[in-house]
């Protein structure tokens, strides 16, 4: 009995290690590849990737509504881990207000501009951000940490503002709405960076504040396929029923840094993932 014992172990350690190799393999090649390499790669599996969901989904709408719910699944993790866990270790609390903040003005410009589904999605994500802040300020402060989340908000915000007031939509609204509405879509883009700033000073991520950033990569990147394919799909109609200047390319940029912002955290991700690690490790230069 011992010996079948000891001959299943070994198998499945044979098994463990076949699945391994290959994803090491890959993974030691593409860290060997010059800074230039990686970048033609990252770019080559986007576009790869992009053409994959333009045969595959047919009606691009959808993948918007796919961009919500993997959203509102790392919102449940979140949720999971301050209810079931009774700690934030690991949550920046910076990063829940900037999400909150273009949160509300994206609400406000949807009621006053266009008031629509995605208007009932932000104020359930908005009331949801809302509550996890007070649970990281008042239920569970003694678990937040504060050393570590040192991103200030106004690296931030102050250039969101500064270039919504530059550029920003052309359309008939009022002048404020139409800056307030730039500049939701900007700190959007950049909201994330004191989440990772603080994994970076920590090292090691847990793996539920782990899955709820991938979580939130893995949506970022289905809503600029969306808006990526939208535009080849209308032939570049899109960008015009935007606007006129600079505000439609910087929409589609916004997209595009949301998804870069995330990548290089995803790829450590998914190979700690097929690694069987439940701890992610950081190294140096992630974020």
């Amino acid at each position: 009995m011992e010996s079948l014992v000891n001959r299943s172990s070994v198998l499945r350690e044979r098994v463990r290690g076949s699945t391994k190799k290959p994803i090491n393999a890959v993974s030691t090649w593409v860290r060997r590849q010059p800074p230039k390499a990686k970048v033609y790669l990252a770019v080559a599996a986007t576009v790869a990737t992009l053409f994959f969901l333009r045969i595959v989904v047919h009606d691009h709408d959808n993948l918007f509504i796919a961009a919500e719910a993997v959203h509102a699944i790392g919102i449940s993790l979140l949720i999971y881990k301050l209810t079931q866990e009774k700690t934030c270790a690991g949550l920046s609390l910076k990063s829940q207000e900037l999400t909150a903040l273009f949160l509300f003005v994206r609400l406000y410009c949807s009621l006053v501009m266009e008031y629509d589904i995605h208007t009932l999605l932000d104020l359930a994500t908005l009331g949801t951000t809302v509550w996890v802040i007070y649970m990281i300020r008042f239920n569970l402060n003694s678990t937040y940490m504060d050393d570590k989340d040192t991103f200030a908000h106004y690296y931030v915000v102050i250039p969101c503002a500064f270039l919504s007031l530059l550029v920003h939509p052309s359309t008939q609204h009022h002048l404020f709405n139409r800056i307030c509405w730039a500049f939701c879509v900007y700190l959007e883009a950049v909201s994330v960076l004191p989440q990772l700033h603080l994994m970076q000073n920590t090292k090691i991520v847990e793996p539920v504040t782990a899955h709820y950033v991938f979580a939130l990569g893995v949506a970022r990147f289905l809503s600029c396929a969306h808006w990526v394919l939208q535009v080849l799909d209308t032939r570049g109609r899109l960008l015009t029923a935007l606007g006129y200047g600079l505000w439609p390319s910087l929409v589609l940029i916004s997209e595009i840094v949301q998804t870069f912002i995330l990548a290089d955290f995803c790829y450590y991700y998914v190979k700690s993932l097929f690694g069987g690690h439940l701890v992610l490790r950081l190294p140096s230069g992630v974020v």
